[in-house]
């Protein structure tokens, strides 16, 4: 009796082991597929674009899936990497992701920098920056590092001069002449398109003034020099929170978006709107 007490205790044992190894085979199994499963938070145009249409083709190569997560302002996607809903972002620059760290205590860094979309300046008022009249309205992006960067365009078409030290970090203060008394308009830098149809003139982002139908070869009135500074300096990168920059699945992502396919497909698809440096 006691023999078959023992046996069926062993058995029972056994059951319950193999039992919890194939728990753990299971959750193993589901860990190893949700690392096959690369989450991403973009802006519509063009990085959901590029991610969606050219990135996620290159990925499934490698095995792995891309999920992407549409976002229409520059504060959410942030957000979400920082309290780990989504693994990357792409939507913004390194000024911008320098500036949102320190004012919001958060922990993201750049792994690769993708592209650059030339900053334009279109109008639906005017066909040329030679109808600029005395007291026109200029709307410009509201946000400190893409304000900068409008104001230097302005200042690079006579429109207004800044203070030598200005920069990058340039605002409406650092204006010291305004020869034709421009009214400078501060606006959410998705706004910006529906400012055309008031506003004289408006300094628009590429990744706003794609979805709008503006392309910047064709309709700018003038745009920023690959050369310039900000062209350089403003190059949008792929973000993630401190520590994710060396994981198998971050690092596949960098693989496939600076691959010759997305190359390839952005200067196809864009045609200078956006301009890829790797």
């Amino acid at each position: 009796m006691k023999k078959f007490v023992t046996v069926a205790l062993v058995a029972a044992l056994s059951v319950g082991l193999l039992a919890g190894c194939g728990g753990n085979d299971k959750k193993d199994a589901d860990a190893n597929a949700e690392d096959k499963v690369i989450t991403v938070a973009a802006s519509p145009s063009p990085h959901a674009q590029i991610l969606t249409e050219a990135v996620a083709g290159v990925l499934e190569q490698d095995g792995y899936t891309l999920e992407v997560k549409e976002f229409t302002d520059y504060v959410q996607p942030n957000n979400v990497v920082e309290n780990g809903e989504i693994d990357a972002n792409y939507f913004q620059h390194q000024p911008y992701l320098d500036d949102f760290n320190a004012e919001n205590n958060t922990h993201l860094v750049s792994i690769v920098a993708v592209h650059y979309e030339p900053f334009g300046i279109y109008s639906k008022q005017h066909a040329s920056l030679d109808e600029l009249a005395e007291g026109a309205v200029i709307s410009v992006p509201n946000d400190t590092t893409n304000e900068a960067r409008a104001l230097q365009l302005l200042q690079a078409q006579g429109i207004i001069t800044l203070k030598e030290d200005a920069g990058l970090n340039a605002t409406k203060a650092d204006i010291v002449d305004n020869p034709y008394n421009v009214d400078i308009q501060e606006v959410e830098a998705a706004a910006l398109p529906p400012t055309l149809d008031s506003a004289d003139f408006a300094v628009i982002n590429g990744n706003y003034a794609i979805p709008a139908g503006l392309n910047v070869a064709n309709d700018a009135l003038a745009c920023e020099d690959a050369a310039s500074e900000a062209a350089q300096t403003f190059a949008n990168v792929i973000a993630v929170k401190e520590g994710a920059e060396n994981s198998e699945k971050i690092q596949a992502l960098v693989k496939a978006i600076t691959s010759d396919e997305v190359r390839d497909y952005i200067n196809t698809t864009f045609e200078g709107a956006v301009v890829p440096i790797f």
